[in-house]
């Protein structure tokens, strides 16, 4: 080995040891003709201090060097207790430059306030930062866990392909035309659905990988074109099977990589309780303000606004406080969520102010501030229209509210399963009329027991077999029981509009494989970048992934995507025809 001991590892004990380590410059600082350099390697930093005649003088920053010297007690007074190497020092008789380093795009050490595209353009860079490289380790960490609990259980790692057919699972594919077959493509796995699936019928019962999935989604702040989810299907299980699968595993992984020891089991609300009082699917329990229906209080309203299907509202502790600039930024909040404001009224000692309360009845008015539990010094914010936008609407400004307001306790771990959602949502065209019926989750989630022989019927009233675990208002698993009756999956694609013959075009392989015996199963898929990315405190699913890309996919580093020449896209057949498609007509 080049070097005897790793940096970070140094202690009182190996005072009068002669040792070699080998990193990187991480700081100097020259004393009277005496240097102290931070010598840094992947486990911490040790202090080397040497004379300067002795040794080269142009020593800079991220220099990669190899020291050889004695290790001893540092001089009373001049420990540094923040460091676990802080109470040593080498003193060294030899440096030996390995590699120089250019001038630096960014400090290493304290680069905060340097461009997110800087840093990733420069990751490699960017990951020699403590707190970049802490967050890896606590990935790896977390992955050897996973694996663990998944073997002690019995589960089979099985790695399914990349390179698939485009099904729809609700993004849109990326593609890879085949050059062997001009005018064919494969598309990239959105999950490994069917694939595990058809692991089920195989009769392997436990299935599990870290999967990698591509999705060409629109431009979302915290999405990424290729993710890593830990994918999980078992046979002959029902909901909470995999509900304690599920908390066994995040119960491991939460407890050896923060010592926080899950309290399971969790708490379980519907879909229908967590948007009637949160607004969200998702909701975040770390604060404790809800929402209030007033649909039957404005039953008999004059105010034309209210005169709608749901009519809601939630509090802001403090809000009347509020300046006119600030009340009038919620409405510009508002309309960027595509609302048309936020109607609000403000509760103050001598009665209800704002432009809304002009509106009211004495009755109405008289009435507000007990129903919503709001005091003096609050402002109410209402939101009326259909019920499930202006629920997610309420959500959202629930949310902000905790955040301006400072209700959101930071150290506390919030966990919970969502159940019982929707089998099917409506679609509706650009003026509000219901075109027809789309999944809520997949095509091949399961309705509960209760709705199984009628959700054809009254597709609006159905509920799935799907599960959903949140942490801190994040989802960061869901998954579902899925179907395994032919008959059953018929009648969810007639639902959906999908015909026998679209069905067997998409999906045909799946079905083919179910007239032979599938049994019932059903599983749970992790968002791990999500996960390991609270585990490890950041802000984004990037701070937790080596080689990110920004929002809009780009990838700084390789300066990904690229165009192809014209050599290329003649060679792959991009532009190529099936054969046996006919030529158009001119």
């Amino acid at each position: 080995m080049m070097r005897s001991h790793e940096a970070g590892t140094l202690r009182r004990e190996h005072a009068g040891q002669r040792v070699t380590l080998a990193g990187w410059v991480a700081r100097r600082r020259d004393h009277g003709g005496v240097v102290f350099i931070d010598l840094r390697d992947a486990s911490g930093s040790a202090q080397v201090v040497f004379r300067e005649e002795d040794h080269a003088h142009d020593l800079r920053s991220e220099y990669c060097v190899k020291v050889t010297g004695e290790v001893r007690v540092r001089p009373e007074g001049n420990e540094n207790p923040d460091l676990p190497t802080g109470a040593v020092e080498v003193v060294a008789s030899e440096v030996e430059v390995l590699s120089e380093a250019a001038p630096l795009p960014f400090p290493i050490e304290g680069s905060s306030g340097v461009s997110e595209e800087a840093r990733l353009k420069y990751r490699y860079l960017d990951i020699r930062r403590a707190q970049v490289a802490d967050a890896l380790r606590i990935r790896s960490q977390a992955t050897y866990l996973a694996n663990e609990v998944m073997r002690e259980r019995g589960f089979v790692y099985v790695e399914t392909p990349s390179l698939t057919r485009s099904t729809p699972e609700g993004a849109r594919d990326f593609l890879v035309p085949v050059r062997l077959q001009p005018g064919n493509w494969y598309a990239l796995p959105q999950s490994p659905q069917l694939f595990k699936q058809l692991l089920m019928v195989s009769g392997l019962e436990r299935y599990y990988q870290l999967a990698r999935c591509f999705r060409d989604e629109d431009l979302r702040a915290d999405r990424q074109p290729e993710f890593t989810q830990i994918d999980i299907e078992m046979s002959f299980v029902d909901q909470d099977d995999v509900i304690e699968l599920g908390e066994a595993l995040i119960g491991r992984i939460w407890k050896e990589t923060l010592g926080y020891e899950l309290p399971t089991p969790l708490p379980r609300i519907s879909y229908a309780e967590a948007m009637s009082r949160y607004g969200s699917d998702k909701p975040d329990l770390r604060f404790g303000v809800e929402l209030t229906e007033l649909t039957d209080y404005f039953a008999n309203t004059s105010f034309r606004v209210f005169q709608a299907p749901y009519v809601g509202a939630v509090v802001m502790p403090g809000g009347a406080g509020q300046t006119r600039k600030e009340l009038d930024a919620w409405q510009e909040w508002a309309k960027s969520r595509g609302a048309r404001g936020l109607a609000y009224v403000l509760v103050q000692e001598d009665g209800l102010g704002g432009p809304v309360a002009k509106n009211l009845s004495e009755t109405e008015i008289a009435g507000l501030a007990k129903v919503t539990g709001a005091q003096p010094g609050d402002a109410i914010f209402f939101a009326a229209g259909l019920p499930h936008a202006s629920r997610e609407l309420l959500g959202a400004a629930r949310l902000e509210i905790g955040r301006r307001c400072d209700l959101i306790d930071e150290s506390q771990w919030s966990f919970l399963w969502v159940v019982d959602a929707p089998m099917f949502e409506p679609v509706v065209d650009e003026v509000g009329r219901q075109t027809g019926w789309t999944a809520v989750h997949h095509p091949f989630t399961g309705p509960k027991p209760e709705f199984a022989d009628t959700f054809h019927d009254n597709p609006g009233e159905a509920l799935a077999y799907a599960y959903d675990m949140v942490c801190n208002g994040m989802e960061i698993g869901g998954g579902s029981i899925r179907i395994h009756r032919a008959e059953m999956q018929q009648r969810v694609f007639e639902v959906l509009g999908i015909s026998k013959e679209e069905a067997e075009s998409k999906f045909g392989f799946l079905l083919e494989a179910f007239n032979y015996g599938p049994p019932p199963h059903g599983g749970i898929a992790y968002g791990w970048d999500r996960v390991c990315m609270l585990l490890a405190g950041g802000e984004s699913i990037r701070d937790v992934i080596a080689f990110p890309k920004t929002a809009s996919g780009f990838d700084p580093l390789t300066a990904a995507p690229t165009p192809i020449t014209t050599d290329q896209r003649k060679e792959a057949g991009v532009d190529a025809k099936p054969k046996g498609e006919a030529e158009p007509k001119a």
